[in-house]
């Protein structure tokens, strides 16, 4: 096996990893906040600016990611499989 067909076999499955691990995230912090407005609506907006914080830097993971994952497209070239 060479380094292209390994480039190509492993960047997709990185880059839905990091996907899935990004979906959980969000996921988690949003349910999170919105239990914390249940029981505290009066801080609505702190919990709000929080959350969308925390959102912006988990997404930034992914997009790091599909950097990553673009850069090395070009090093794979023509794969025969």
């Amino acid at each position: 096996m060479d380094y292209q067909f390994a480039l190509a076999l492993g960047l997709p499955i990185g880059l839905g990893l990091g996907a899935l691990g990004v979906g959980a995230g969000l996921g988690r912090a949003v349910g999170g906040a919105m239990e914390a407005l249940g029981r505290q609506p009066e801080a609505m907006t702190k919990i709000l600016i929080v959350m969308v914080t925390g959102c912006a830097l988990i997404e930034a993971v992914v997009i790091y990611v599909m950097v990553f994952v673009y850069g090395l497209v070009g090093k794979i070239g023509h794969v025969a499989v």
